[in-house]
C-alpha cells in the first residue's frame, strides 16, 4: 500500500472536517495524519491528509472528496515533488547531568531542547516523518515519557522549467 499526501482546500465552515473524515471512514481509509489551517485567502482552510492506498483507490477517493459540500479543490501532492514537514515535542527522562549528552544526540537533527526539569526534558524537532522517527529511535533508550506530533504539512514544489534549471 502506497502512502499518499492529499491537499484539500475547503471553505472554513463548521462541519467540513467531520464530513471529510467521515468520507474516509466510510470508504475504509485510515487517516495516518491530518492537519488543518488557514490559507493565504481569508475564509478558506487547507487540509493536508496522509493516507494509504493504491492509485486507483486514491483517485476514487479524490473524486468523492470533490463532491462534498464546501470542498473547493483536491490535489494528490504525491503525484509530483513536494515538501513535507512535521513538528514533534518529545518528553524524555533525563537528569540535568545528561543535558550535554542529549544535546549531542539532538544537535545533528537540528532539534532543540526547549524545556529542562529535574527529571525530564522536552525536545522539539521539525522535519520529515523519517527524520523524526530516527530521532525517536535514539531517544528511546533514555525513556520517552510523552510524544506529540503535529502531522504533516505539505506543499507542492515550484516547477522550474528545464531551461531555467540549466542556467542556475
Amino acid at each position: 500500500m502506497q502512502r499518499h499526501t492529499i491537499s484539500v482546500l475547503v471553505n472554513d465552515q463548521p462541519g467540513v472536517l467531520t464530513r471529510v473524515a467521515t468520507l474516509f471512514g466510510q470508504r475504509g481509509f485510515n487517516i495516518d495524519s491530518i492537519t488543518v489551517g488557514g490559507t493565504e485567502e481569508q475564509g478558506l482552510s487547507r487540509m493536508i491528509i496522509t493516507t494509504g492506498g493504491d492509485d486507483r483507490q486514491i483517485n476514487q477517493l479524490m473524486k468523492q472528496l470533490h463532491k462534498l459540500i464546501d470542498v473547493i479543490s483536491v490535489t494528490n501532492l504525491s503525484e509530483n515533488p513536494f515538501v513535507s514537514r512535521e513538528l514533534a515535542l518529545i518528553k524524555v527522562t533525563a537528569s540535568p547531568s545528561q543535558l550535554a549528552e542529549l544535546n549531542g544526540i539532538v544537535e545533528p537533527f537540528r532539534a532543540a531542547i526547549v524545556d529542562v526539569g529535574p527529571s525530564s526534558l522536552i525536545v522539539q524537532v521539525t522535519g520529515d516523518t523519517e527524520k523524526i522517527d530516527a530521532l525517536l529511535v535514539l531517544l528511546q533508550s533514555y525513556g520517552v515519557i510523552e510524544l506529540t506530533r503535529t502531522g504533516s504539512v505539505a506543499m507542492a514544489r515550484s516547477i522550474v522549467p528545464a531551461t531555467a534549471a540549466a542556467t542556475v
